[in-house]
């Protein structure tokens, strides 16, 4: 029998190319046959209908905003996301922030990123322990953890491949066949 991978869709939103730099370098950590795709190339959600499961990156910009937080194409379509039935479709999500300048903020549209995921049935994985940050405030903190993979290309850029590389092997877990 022929082992079939788990088909993974991996994107992202990006207004400096970090959160695609990080989304690329993830891609090659996992060995993933599909390559990570910008979000504002997608002329309609329902394609993440396609895949078993999705990895997606956003970057919080509006700092301190109750909605459209991540200041990219995923606040237009945040709501379209929640229409969708991923019927327990694994879902993990990243987000870039900047824990110096924006501490009281950090990583904050990761969370609104996952809702929306929660909301059309997703089963969200890939949780990080917050522990291993230096930070004020974040709306995606779940209990002791942050809702998915925090990252800080800004303040903590040489913790990022360490943290990318646990988080693949954690993701290779949560999502098996990955």
């Amino acid at each position: 029998m022929l082992y079939d991978p788990m088909a993974v869709g991996i994107y992202f939103a990006t207004t400096t190319g970090k959160t695609q730099d990080v989304a690329e370098r993830l891609h090659a950590l996992l060995g993933s046959a599909n390559t990570p795709k910008d979000l504002a190339d997608v002329a309609d959600v329902s394609e993440f209908n396609e895949f078993d499961g999705l990895i997606c990156g956003t970057p919080t910009w509006n700092t301190g905003a109750d909605t459209e937080r991540s200041g990219t194409a995923w606040d237009a379509v945040l709501e379209d996301i929640a229409e969708l039935d991923l019927g327990g479709k694994p879902v993990a999500v990243f987000g870039l922030g900047d824990s110096g300048s924006y501490t009281d903020n950090f990583c904050d549209a990761m969370e609104e990123l996952h809702n929306f995921f929660k909301q059309a049935g997703a089963t969200m994985v890939g949780y990080v322990d917050k522990s291993d940050y230096t930070f004020e405030e974040s709306k995606s903190v779940v209990g002791d953890q942050f809702c998915g993979l925090a990252l800080d290309e800004d303040s903590e850029s040489d913790m990022t491949d360490d943290r990318l590389a646990r988080w693949a092997e954690q993701l290779k877990h949560e999502m098996p066949g990955l």
